[in-house]
């Protein structure tokens, strides 16, 4: 027998969507059998500007070595930050 899902109400918030959903069970409105994952190739990561004291001789390291491989130094810094977060 198929199921059949409840109709969404027409929320005209995102307060009343949050409140909505903290409330009732997505499964009794949404088939999830037929959900596709979905794909954003243009989904750009949220960054924040930071001030970062470091000393002149670290600096002048990165920006060699960021020249030696023709990208800018800030990326490379970025790199090494990303690298040694969720290096294990």
């Amino acid at each position: 027998m198929k199921k059949r899902f409840k109709k969404l109400p027409e929320l005209k918030t995102e307060d009343e969507v949050r409140k909505f959903w903290d409330t009732h069970d997505s499964t009794d409105y949404i088939d999830w059998s037929k959900a596709k994952r979905g794909i954003f190739p243009n989904l750009k990561l949220t960054t924040r500007p930071i001030s970062l004291r470091l000393p002149v001789g670290i600096i002048n390291q990165v920006k060699i070595k960021a020249n030696k491989l023709d990208v800018p130094y800030q990326s490379l810094m970025k790199q090494y930050i990303a690298e040694g977060v969720w290096k294990k």
